[in-house]
């Protein structure tokens, strides 16, 4: 973990910036999955205003059909979904050799420790409670993820 910061930190001295002085996301590749279009649309607008590129998913199938497709930089899936849960899909994610490496951040409306602990055991790397803001969500990108451009 403290390489990647480091290998963030570094890129990030180096990178342009948006209005305020925040290093930007551009062309890093989001992938959100929730079964809620307005949380896919909420999270899709924020990111695409930081200059990710975002892919969306209605479910665990959805996703899974897409992420080879797409190669994405970080995953974010809800738990809840029919079909296949995040829970399943983060599972699916984490045992394949191509994307172990992926983080995954988990979310939930609820905030219990018995679903952070879930998340874990099925190898996700994160966790945040919806609805979240939009600093949570960059700031689980700026931690997981180390800059593309």
């Amino acid at each position: 973990m403290d390489k990647s910061m480091n290998s963030y930190e570094s890129n990030a001295a180096s990178s342009s910036s948006h209005n305020d002085g925040a290093v930007t996301l551009d062309r890093l590749k989001v992938m959100v999955i929730d079964d809620s279009k307005t949380i896919r649309r909420t999270a899709e607008t924020l990111l695409k205003k930081e200059g990710c590129e975002v892919v969306t998913a209605t479910d665990g199938f959805d996703a899974l059909a897409k992420i080879a497709d797409n190669q994405p930089n970080i995953i974010f899936v809800d738990i809840m979904m029919p079909r296949l849960d995040g829970y399943q899909t983060c599972a699916l994610i984490k045992n394949n050799n191509s994307y172990r490496e992926t983080p995954v951040i988990m979310l939930s409306s609820k905030d219990g420790l018995f679903d952070r602990a879930k998340g874990r055991v099925v190898g996700s790397d994160h966790y945040l409670t919806k609805p979240f803001s939009k600093d949570e969500l960059l700031s689980a990108i700026r931690d997981y993820c180390p800059l593309t451009v």
